[in-house]
Formats: structure tokens, sequence, C-alpha cells
């Protein structure tokens, strides 16, 4: 399936190469619009010519913080200028992006670019969404087009049917517990390709589209590309209800099309689970009885409109104990509505649940952090898991009505008998909260920031190697160069002075900048995530890294580099590494950590070692036409 979208928009439709041009069909900017909106416009664009584009302003509680990045345009922020350029804003309160784009913009066997990992769920309807940096997007909108490495592909078939109490979230922990990212970890490592994760089988079928959207979200966590189910007649009456009959498209694999591997689940085999606050998947039996503190219902993936409805049931007419906490996320205003109407909005605020916005840091804990010391359960998927960083346990909706009506960890099933909910067909669809241009009416005096300058290599370079990854303060970097510093995240830690003069290079040394060395693919996620931010970075040493995220690294001037798992404790504990010119690279690169040769593999391919080179993929406005 995702060769044969691709293949369909390419340059060469036999997808060969290292890389292909592809058109591109939707655009969907959510983590830094601002960014490749310069990105964009540096390259001479005028109206992007992309079939859909759509800027998410996830920030719905204004703080003084949030005020500032508006003012100063942050890249993270979204400023009125985009409808001018046929990019419409979803403006905030509408939504967290993944659902809300699932519901109003999604189209069956399209092409999606994004910036936002948690756009996987668009796959539920048949898209096939690939996370790019900024830069990428900003070529994109301006071209049209983009420059994409040829997918592998493995099968999830699936079998049976679930049973009572069992929910998608259930059957997405139990395909994390099977390890399916060593499944993805070896393809990459064999093809240096990116992994699609194609879901098929009897009970692929029966599955809604919001529940297949449930199951897609995990992509990201194993280490996939993206995710796609096959679309068939639940996405055309998914469609249907959303007053979208047009958008679809039936598009179903040839028969035999080869895969790398299959994996196999029976539906009827999975138990009610949970990922604990370690990232590890658990029988919901092993933490019965464990008192929580909090519970967050909704968020922007591992949650259906059917979830939410029997939550709400099952809550009826229950009172939230006196120390917990249940807050309600909805995912999209859609919900919202159909929640009030039906009358399972005034079950929970009955039974003792507050309403709060979609803003996008509910999913970071950056708001509505867990409480220290006590237990809180979620449905969203958790952002990448590094030290520091706030944890929580991720369960089903149901399993969290039980943790509600007990004020504990337990078993769902031990509700007397499962809940009847029925999904209304007439569902709003009124899009107020997209802000479309009116013949100009949206004009701003104000212009938008300017793309940031490319930092190209030149000769031989002394960097500054941290391991993992740097602080982050919401705004700014705050990184220790030369100096062994803890792998965390800090939300909210204000920038010191102490840590300013650690960022500054030593005295006789390169000011290279810096070269981080990472452990884990959540170290990697989370890097390549703020990738954006982190302008003094120009290294990446793991010893795995996805696809997609060199070229994002590579698109931004950084150079993401292989090492063996035995060298990489010796080359964390070295102050500095020193890199040959960019002449000398090839596909082995000899570095120098410290006193220490290690030859490290230039994961970059095709014209991915160009633009790190370069220290970006922007081309000047007159090499840049429109895609066919």
């Amino acid at each position: 399936m995702p060769q044969k979208i691709l293949a369909g928009r390419a340059t060469d439709p036999q997808l060969r190469g290292d890389l292909v041009q592809v058109k591109v069909d939707q655009v969907i900017l959510s983590r830094a619009p601002s960014r490749a909106l310069a990105e964009a416009i540096a390259t001479g664009m005028k109206k992007t010519p992309v079939e859909v584009a759509v800027a998410y302003d996830g920030t719905c509680v204004a703080d003084a913080s949030s005020l500032a990045d508006i003012d100063e345009g942050s890249p993270h922020s979204v400023s009125p200028e985009f409808p001018t350029y046929n990019i419409p804003i979803a403006r905030p309160g509408i939504g967290f992006p993944a659902p809300v784009h699932l519901e109003r913009f999604a189209a069956p066997a399209r092409l999606a670019l994004t910036d936002d990992p948690r756009l996987a769920t668009v796959g539920g309807i048949g898209m096939l969404s690939l996370v790019v940096s900024p830069s990428q997007l900003g070529q994109a909108l301006a071209t049209g087009s983009a420059w994409l490495r040829p997918p592998r592909s493995v099968q999830i078939h699936l079998s049976g049917r679930v049973r009572p109490f069992v929910c998608a979230r259930d059957v997405a922990l139990e395909l994390l517990r099977r390890n399916l990212d060593e499944v993805v970890r070896r393809i990459e490592g064999e093809h240096h390709a990116p992994v699609i994760l194609e879901f098929a089988g009897p009970s692929a079928r029966l599955l809604s589209v919001g529940d297949r959207a449930v199951l897609c979200g995990i992509a990201p966590q194993v280490g996939a590309a993206a995710a796609l189910f096959v679309s068939d007649e639940k996405t055309e009456v998914f469609l249907r209800d959303q007053r979208r009959s047009k958008a679809h498209r039936a598009l179903v694999p040839d028969p035999g099309a080869p895969c790398e591997e299959v994996v196999s689940i029976d539906l009827g085999t999975v138990d009610p689970l949970l990922m604990d606050e370690e990232g590890v998947v658990r029988p919901v039996r092993d933490l019965a009885g464990k008192p929580v503190a909090q519970v967050v219902l909704g968020g922007d993936s591992g949650v259906t409109l059917r979830d939410m409805l029997a939550a709400a049931l099952l809550l009826k007419s229950k009172r939230v104990p006196s120390r917990l906490d249940l807050l309600v996320a909805p995912p999209s205003r859609q919900v919202l509505e159909v929640l009030a109407q039906s009358g399972a909005l005034v079950d929970l605020v009955a039974t003792g649940a507050r309403i709060i916005e979609p803003d996008r840091r509910v999913v970071t804990s950056e708001i509505y952090p867990p409480p220290p010391g006590g237990l809180s359960l979620r449905t969203a998927d958790p952002e990448p898991r590094i030290a520091g960083a706030p944890s929580f346990v991720v369960a089903s909706a149901e399993t969290l009505a039980y943790a509600v009506a007990t004020g504990s960890v337990g078993d769902p099933r031990s509700f007397k008998r499962p809940v009847r909910v029925t999904v209304p067909r007439a569902l709003p669809t009124d899009d107020v909260l997209i802000l479309r241009d009116k013949k100009g009416e949206q004009v701003s005096t104000k212009k938008p920031p300017p793309a940031p300058a490319a930092v190209p290599w030149k000769g031989p370079l002394t960097l500054d190697v941290l391991a993992g990854v740097p602080k982050w303060n919401g705004r700014a970097v705050v990184g220790a160069p030369g100096h062994k510093a803890p792998a965390q995240v800090a939300p909210v830690a204000p920038v010191t002075t102490d840590d300013k003069a650690q960022a500054a290079p030593a005295e006789g040394k390169a000011a290279g900048g810096v070269a981080l060395v990472l452990s884990t693919l959540d170290e990697v996620r989370a890097v390549a995530e703020r990738a954006t931010d982190l302008s003094a970075v120009r290294a990446v040493v793991a010893p795995f890294v996805p696809s997609t995220a060199v070229s994002a690294f590579a698109s931004e001037g950084i150079a993401t580099f292989l090492v063996g798992a035995e060298a990489l404790g010796s080359i964390r504990e070295q102050k500095s590494v020193e890199l040959p010119a960019p002449a000398q690279w090839g596909d082995r690169v000899a570095a120098v950590f410290g006193s220490e040769r290690v030859e490290v593999a230039w994961l970059a391919t095709g014209m991915e070692r160009s633009w790190t080179h370069a220290g970006t993929v922007r081309q000047p406005p007159s090499a840049s036409k429109p895609a066919r």
C-alpha cells in the first residue's frame, strides 16, 4: 500500500534510487508552523500548490510565555498571515491536531507530510502520513513535492474479535509488548529505509476508523515511519458521516504484494493491559489495588468517541474519590459536542470531572503534570520517555473508568456488565474554528519571521560531546557542551547564568558546536522533535536512528552517525570529538573521541548528504519549480 501510494505520485514510479521525488497532497503544520512558512517564503512561495495545507494553533491556555512567543514570532506560533498563502488556520479550541485532521481533512490513498509524529493516527483512514523537518515542509509548501526514501513494509495480521472491556488501546499495547520495535530496527538496519506498518487480516475490516487510528498511533514508539489501513466500506461510512463522501478513494494492495515480515495477533487473546511508568507493558492485574491520584481521559490518541461514551456510561451515578482528580480532555470539538448532545458530558461533570481545553501542552504534561508521588493514568500516547520527563501510566478508557469508580487500578472486567454504546451517525461538522482567507480579509501588517541562516560544514571540526538530550525550558535549549550533563528535559526550568557559562566553548577550542551521543530510540525521537530548536547541535551519534529522523537531521545540517552499542559507553565519557573535512566523509567516517579513534557509519544517503554539508534543504527561488 505505501509503495503504491508513492508510486502514483513519484517521478519514478518504480521507486528506484536512494530518494525519489513525489507529489505531496497534504501538508500538516503542528509543532513549528511559522518556521515551515518562513522556509516556504524564502523559497519563493506566493500561494501553496498542495491540495490541503493546515496550520494548527494548539495553544489554548494563554500564559505569559505563550503570548511572548506569539509577539516574538516564535517558530512554534501561528501568525495571521497563513490564510493569505492558502493555508487555513485551525484555531485554538478546535481540538488536538491528530483527531481533528482525521475528522475534517484526512483522505484515503493520499500522501501527507507533517512535523508531528502524533499525526500517524491518520493512517487509520488510509492516508500515508510521514514526518519530515520544517525545512522539508517549507519545500513541500512551495513546490508541491518532496524527496523521500522508498519505504519497506511490515504487515500486522489481525484475526479474531476483541472481548468485552478490551479496547483498541489494549490491542495497541499488546503490539508493543510483542517487541515490534525490534522487528522495525532489524529491517531498518538491513535496508536503510523507513518501515511502515500495514494492518491487514479479516479482523481489520471489523474495526472502526477510530479504532484503526489508535492502532496506527503506535508507529512512532516502535521507530516506524507510519502505519496504514486499507480504505474500505468502514472508511466510506466514516467519511459519509463527516459529510466528506467525495474524499473517499478505494486503493488496495496488489495480490501477493511482498512485505518484509508478518506479525500475527489474535484479538480474542488480548486482555486489558497498561503501560507502566517505566514504559513496560503489563496486564492490568499486575498493578491492581494501587491508589490513583490523577486520571486524564481523552487527549489526542488512544481514545475514540465510542470509548468516551462508554467511560461516561460506566461512571454514571458514580463520584470521584476525594484524593483523585478526573480531567477530561475531549479530543476534538466534534467529540465535545456529541458528548454534550448525548448527555454524557453532564454525567461526567456530575461524577466530578473537570473539563479542560485541548491544549498541546496537555499531552506533553507541561500543564496538568502528574502529581508528585501519585499515580497518573492517561489514555494518550506518551512523549518520548527520557530521564527527567514526567511519567504516567497509559491504559484504555474503560480501565481509567474503573480507576475513577474505585480510586485504584483494577481490571475493568470487574464491572458487572459491559455497556452498550451507540455512536450517533449525525455528527456536527461545522468548521467554525477553521480560519480561511476571504478575499484578503486576513491580511496582517506583521511579517512572518525570516528563515534561519544555513550553517554549512566547512573543513575539519571539533565538537563538544553531550551525552543525552539537552535540557529544554520551553523557549531555549540549555546545553552544557564539554561537561557531563544529565540527559533530561526541564520544561519550565529557567536559563541560569551558570548554564550560559557552560554553554560557551572552552578557550583555544574551535567553536564548532555540539555532538549529541544518544543511547535509546526515545532519546533520538526527543531530539528529532526539537531539531529546529537545537541550533548548536551539529552531529548525532547513536546505535539506532530511524531513516525519517536521518532525513530530518540532514535537512537541518545535522550529521547522523551510527556507532556500535559496545563503543557507546566509552564515547559518552569523552568531552570532544574531532571530525575530518566533509570532503573526506564516505560511508564510514574516522572520528576521534578524546584520544580514541572510532569509525562511525554516516547514515545520510543521496541528496541527504548534500543537505548536511549545505546546512539546509532550502533552494533559491529561481531553482524551485512547482511539481507537475
